[in-house]
């Protein structure tokens, strides 16, 4: 059977792609139907100067999207729902036109969009149709572009003339990600509500301290005499984003800043840091990267330096705090030197019986207070139907929703978070607006506390306002929970720096494509692999449009790192051979340099008979095998990958008198840094351990077929234990092997990993 049966990463999906191109014309047909009925209508209510918004020409091409793989995941997900991720990549020949007002005219011909859409069918059910609903979105931006025509038209139209071609790109990927879900119900007892707000997953708390080694931006002497540089960090979590200050002049600038983030799907959501260096016309890059976060939730705290990508150097240290919702009131801590203690998520679901202005209730002087200009007394629209929108306000933060126009009895179905200091003494201010004339149609208070005593800390009612009239209500669900820390799980492996991404999705190299061509067709289209929820413990590398393969050249073109022998000479590492298993043969003592960087990154780059401790069953290492590793390995030519799969050991040493509780790690060589460091998960008490995960190495063939694996099987003992902690090593000469074929075989461990004579 050939080595790619055993690690199917992605299925092809050619069957669907084969059902999308013969039915792409009536799909054409449907999505005319929904920008007129459905887009066309809501553009117009939007904003008052798009009322004369129409689709003129509406023509989705002759190219449909593809789907270049489906990942499907069942384990380590809820039993009543499937989760896939599939691979979008469309690069479309359609035409879509617009005008306004009859002498604005403008459209799109061509676009491209290449990302990672997962779909989630949930609940399961055991009737037709099976699945109780589909939602789906956009975990992390796609790669978007557009191909503008009479783009300079429509952005001189009121209300757009503030706007770029970037801000617009934006915008549109902005709707794509989460927290926006797209959901489709397919029976009655599911709520949308229900499938389009779920409780966000967590909160990640980021420490952003300092960097070291930045790269200087500026110059001065037209560039003969080099500077320093003004560093800033952007922060992103989906649309969420902060900016850090500038520290002026300083290439290991020290920020110690505070930031939070909702996380509403992990494993899944990424941060993503970019850093800058700020100058009076255009910034400066310098560095970026990117971390799982799912990695973070299952750590809960990670603090670690981590290392800049695309650039030549820098690092960040950077502290992560996985904060869970809680409902326990024993785990509420505040004052807690300025940050959250809770989290209150809102969801604005309708309001009834509004008044049309703030003259049909005698009682609505507050709407009059509010409402200084004299013009709206006169308005023509005084006894029209009011268009409202809410604003939520808790101290300082405002947080407004979308417009409902022409109606006293509006739908927003939207939701809303906010950290919270002070359950005790802050309150929620909620205030409905007529967005035409400006004036207040009814207040509410909430003060949190009261959300304390409710069942389960929630409230989900009608609820009266004030300075309305009699009969209006506002309907909403108000949760209150308590940020707190969990323990980790006893059984998980510490990820640290593992939890960086390599090969990041480079904002900058985005941006910078963006601006070099405005025509889709300039950038050729890359797959953007899933992030896999079923296994968080192994980050997935992923390509994208921004990796190229010269970056992948130059990130690989590091010397190999030599062994040391015990008579200082520098000899290279010998790569092992599958081999049927024989008695180990006595070789010297060798001993490893302590100050090397082995040791700091806390790589088994030891000997294993430098740890003179004794296996508990009395036996020598020189007298018996350490047991065997089986490996499968292929080269996936479509993704640009080395994928490596750890199937399972053998016949492996006990290092305590209960055993061993086993994991392997990976390094590609030459690489030997946090962030190419691949591990499995601990498998207690064996010796015959079955792992199959599966690792993905983002380099090109060449590169790959010249490089080399080295494997460490290791015990997972504390620190304060005196067990062994080496079990074996093994280095793969892929070199020797024909990579996109694939093989797979069982390895003999040795003490240092070197090929037996």
């Amino acid at each position: 059977m050939p080595a790619w049966v055993h690690f199917p990463d992605v299925e092809k999906a050619d069957w669907l792609n084969q059902i999308l191109d013969q039915a792409w014309p009536y799909f054409g047909i449907f999505m005319e139907k929904v920008f007129r009925n459905s887009i066309e209508p809501a553009v117009r209510a939007s904003n008052i100067h798009l009322k004369t918004f129409t689709f003129t020409k509406i023509h989705f091409g002759e190219k449909p999207l593809k789907i270049k793989g489906v990942k499907a995941y069942t384990k380590g997900v809820d039993k009543r729902q499937v989760i896939l991720d599939l691979q979008i990549s469309y690069v479309a020949d359609c035409e879509i036109n617009v005008e306004i007002k009859k002498i604005c005219k403008a459209g799109v011909k061509g676009m491209q969009l290449h990302g990672t859409l997962r779909v989630i069918l949930e609940p399961l059910i055991g009737q037709s149709p099976l699945v109780g609903g589909v939602t789906f979105f956009f975990i992390r931006r796609p790669l978007l572009e557009i191909n503008w025509t009479g783009l300079t038209n429509l952005l001189d139209v009121p209300g757009l003339n503030d706007m770029s071609d970037g801000a617009i790109l934006d915008i549109i990927s902005s709707y794509m990600v989460l927290p926006n879900r797209y959901c489709i119900p397919l029976i009655d007892q599911v709520q949308l509500a229900q499938m389009r707000f779920p409780l966000p997953s967590g909160v990640v708390r980021v420490h952003l301290i300092e960097a070291e080694d930045l790269v200087p931006k500026d110059t001065y002497m037209m560039g003969m005499v080099k500077g320093k540089s003004d560093p800033y960090a952007n922060l992103r979590v989906g649309t969420q984003s902060n900016r850090s200050k500038t520290i002026k002049e300083n290439l290991n600038p020290k920020w110690n800043e505070v930031y939070e983030f909702v996380v509403h799907e992990a494993p899944g959501q990424d941060l993503e840091l970019e850093m800058f260096d700020e100058d009076p016309d255009k910034d400066d890059f310098l560095g970026s990267l990117v971390i799982e976060l799912g990695e973070v939730m299952k750590d809960r705290v990670v603090d670690e330096w981590f290392p800049l990508s695309d650039i030549e150097r820098g690092k960040v240290h950077l502290k992560l705090e996985w904060l869970s919702l809680l409902m326990d009131l024993d785990r509420l801590v505040e004052n807690n030197h300025g940050l959250s203690c809770a989290m209150l998520v809102v969801y604005l679901d309708s309001a009834y019986n509004l008044p049309r202005n703030h003259f049909e209730y005698s009682n609505n002087e507050y709407g009059m207070k509010k409402n200084k200009n004299p013009k709206y007394l006169k308005s023509k629209k005084s006894n029209g139907e009011p268009s409202a929108h809410v604003e939520f306000s808790i101290d300082k933060e405002l947080q407004k929703s979308k417009v409902s126009r022409s109606t006293k009895d509006p739908v927003w179905e939207e939701s809303f978070t906010f950290f919270i200091k002070n359950v005790h003494s802050q309150c929620l201010t909620i205030e409905i607006k007529d967005d035409d004339r400006k004036c207040v149609l009814g207040v509410l208070s909430l003060p949190l506390k009261r959300l304390l005593t409710a069942a389960e800390m929630t409230m989900d009612q009608r609820f009266q306002l004030e300075h309305a009239g009699p009969s209006s209500m506002i309907k909403m669900k108000a949760m209150l929970r308590v940020l707190a820390m969990k323990e980790p799980d006893p059984d998980s492996v510490y990820t640290g720096l593992n939890a960086l991404k390599k090969g990041p999705l480079s904002l900058k190299n985005k941006r910078s494509n963006r601006n070099e061509s405005s025509s889709p067709t300039a950038h050729p289209a890359y797959p953007v692999l899933p992030t896999p929820p079923a296994h968080p413990a192994h980050p997935a590398n992923r390509l994208n449009s921004a990796l190229s393969e010269d970056n992948l050249e130059r990130e690989s073109s590091s010397h190999y790192n030599l062994r040391p022998s015990s008579n200082g000479e520098s000899k290279p590492m010998a790569p092992a051979t599958p081999r049927e298993r024989t008695s180990s043969v006595s070789r010297p003592r060798t001993r490893f340099d302590t100050q090397s960087i082995d040791m700091s990154i806390c790589s088994s780059r030891f000997d294993l008979t430098e740890d003179q401790i004794p296996f508990p069953n009395g036996t020598n290492y020189q007298a018996g095998g350490l047991g065997e590793i089986q490996m499968t390995v292929r080269y996936v030519p479509q993704r640009k990958s080395l994928t490596v799969l750890v199937n399972s050991c053998r016949n492996l040493i006990a290092a305590s008198q209960g055993g061993s509780d086993p994991y392997v790690r990976i390094y590609l060589f030459p690489e030997r840094s946090w962030s190419s460091r691949k591990k499995t998960t601990v498998k207690k008490k064996s010796v015959n351990p079955l792992f199959d995960e599966k690792f993905e190495y983002s380099v090109p063939l060449e590169e790959a077929q010249r490089r080399k694996l080295d494997i460490a099987v290791k015990h997972n003992k504390s620190f304060t234990s005196h067990e062994r902690k080496e079990l074996g090593k093994v280095l793969v000469d892929l070199s020797q092997q024909d990579l996109i074929q694939g093989f797979t075989q069982w390895y003999e461990l040795s003490m240092d990993g070197l090929q037996k004579s």
